[in-house]
């Protein structure tokens, strides 16, 4: 039975949180090394080595992907999973050496919890000693400890979000998603309900930020970006793992929305591990639903911190279904 994104065979997950600062980091460790895409759609992205990921690049595979909190702090984790690789002969050979290819990316929990404390190389480097090919832990964890969602009345009207995985099999074919939930908009189940939205703070019920935007107009909405990491064990190379990663970011439309805002950095990755051969049409299908249910087991799974009420203890309910 498929469940989330450790299912890939050579993949190991990694999350180190830090409750008391509201701050975290997911490593996904692929020490074999893994081809790899990515495609960025929000208009505040902070990330590493993402260049790397575009075709016709010189290095071809990665040996990690890192997800943290902390903004642009966060990327230093990076540097923790890059020394750990190094330690492990793991990496792009480069003469004498081996050069670890780790491209990460960060979303802004700032806000709530610590904002002065963020992601470090440390944490990076216990992320991925702890790292394993178990069950990928969800909820408020890893990267996802400090997420929230629905921040359009300011964080403390916001719901916590968090971390998400999912895998969905068609034969021998698998393909997986984990997914970091800190969006700007709100989250909604796959049959189109409400989950988690801003709680108006009049009503005290969930509202939908897109009507809220369009009533209100724009405003400055900082402390988002959704993450997400999408793996199959079919064997594609870069240009047909873009695809992939194009589609699985119609995951996040259809989960998230408003999404890919000026105030996101929504980021996706792919990784290909194995010698399936698919057809990309079919994994990138499988990839955008897989988003779609880490999504939502994303928001299903957090838990309330630092004063922000998860979905599932808020009682407030939502305005519109």
């Amino acid at each position: 039975m498929v469940s989330g994104l450790t299912d890939i065979e050579g993949i190991k997950v990694g999350s180190v949180s830090n409750t008391d600062a509201a701050t975290g980091v997911t490593v996904v460790l692929v020490e074999a090394g893994a081809r790899a895409a990515v495609e960025v759609r929000g208009s505040a992205p902070g990330t590493r080595e993402t260049d790397l990921l575009r075709p016709g690049q010189l290095v071809a595979e990665v040996q990690s992907i890192v997800l943290a909190g902390g903004s642009a702090f966060g990327l230093d984790a990076a540097s923790g999973v890059t020394r750990y690789l190094e330690e492990r002969g793991c990496g792009f050979p480069a003469g004498h050496y081996k050069v670890p290819v780790v491209p990460a990316a960060v979303l802004f929990d700032l806000f709530i919890g610590n904002g002065r404390i963020r992601p470090d190389a440390a944490m990076g480097y216990q992320a991925c000693i702890d790292a394993s090919t178990g069950p990928v832990p969800e909820g408020s964890v890893g990267a996802g400890t400090g997420a929230t969602v629905g921040k359009i009345y300011g964080i403390s009207q916001s719901v916590k979000g968090g971390q998400g995985t999912a895998a969905i099999q068609k034969g021998e074919l698998i393909v997986a998603a984990l997914v970091v939930v800190n969006a700007f908009g709100d989250i909604f189940d796959r049959k189109g309900n409400l989950l988690a939205g801003p709680r108006n703070p009049e009503t005290g019920k969930m509202d939908l930020t897109s009507e809220v935007l369009l009533d209100t107009g724009a405003g400055s909405f900082f402390g988002n970006t959704t993450l997400g990491v999408v793996a199959t064990n079919a064997s594609l190379g870069t240009a047909a793992l873009t695809k992939v990663c194009q589609l699985a970011q119609d995951g996040l439309a259809r989960s998230i929305w408003p999404v890919h805002t000026m105030w996101d950095g929504d980021t996706v990755f792919a990784l290909s591990r194995g010698s399936l051969i698919a057809d990309v049409n079919i994994v990138s299908l499988m990839a955008a639903k897989a988003v779609e249910e880490a999504v939502e087991r994303a928001a299903l799974m957090a838990t309330s911190l630092c004063g922000i009420p998860s979905a599932a203890d808020y009682k407030g309910g939502a305005k519109n279904k």
